[in-house]
């Protein structure tokens, strides 16, 4: 069977400049959400400690249209970070790729289980990781005792 997807997963530095500008893009779509630019309660991941960035690229126009990471939280699990599909992409199944890849490098780092952490005012990604089998959780880390954080977690086989 053909691979009918119209995009590829790359993994790319932190510091890649497409990646960097799907953040900036992603920055500027939550700070509209939210009305200002303090929503992130916990610390913003970087290159001292994402471990994994991934970054979805159109196979035609090799533009850079969605990015996902990773930041260890313990030996066995690990934090998904900057989710980010380009509006003309989402509903395309580019989100779902990005995580599947995702979760395949935790589970080859040999971490057991991903959580995360979206936002109050994101029904549309909190609908997204339940349809993907995550389940919400309590706060967790420096979520705690955020009133804008609703956090989630998959067990992986």
């Amino acid at each position: 069977m053909p691979d009918l997807q119209r995009w590829t997963i790359q993994v790319r530095p932190w510091d890649d400049p497409a990646g960097a500008e799907l953040r900036r893009q992603q920055r500027i779509e939550l700070d509209t959400r939210y009305g200002t630019d303090d929503h992130e309660p916990g610390s913003p991941p970087s290159a001292a400690d994402a471990a994994v960035f991934l970054v979805a690229v159109d196979r035609d126009t090799a533009a850079a249209i969605g990015c996902g990471a990773l930041r260890q939280l313990d030996p066995v699990s690990a934090e998904i970070k900057r989710m980010y599909v380009t509006p003309r992409m989402r509903g395309t199944g580019v989100a779902t790729s990005l995580l599947r890849a995702l979760e395949s490098a935790a589970a080859r780092r040999g971490w057991r289980t991903l959580r995360l952490e979206t936002g109050t005012e994101q029904p549309d990604a909190q609908r997204f990781y339940r349809r993907e089998g995550y389940h919400e959780i309590p706060l967790f880390g420096r979520y705690v005792g955020s009133i804008l954080s609703v956090c989630f977690e998959r067990t992986l086989s």
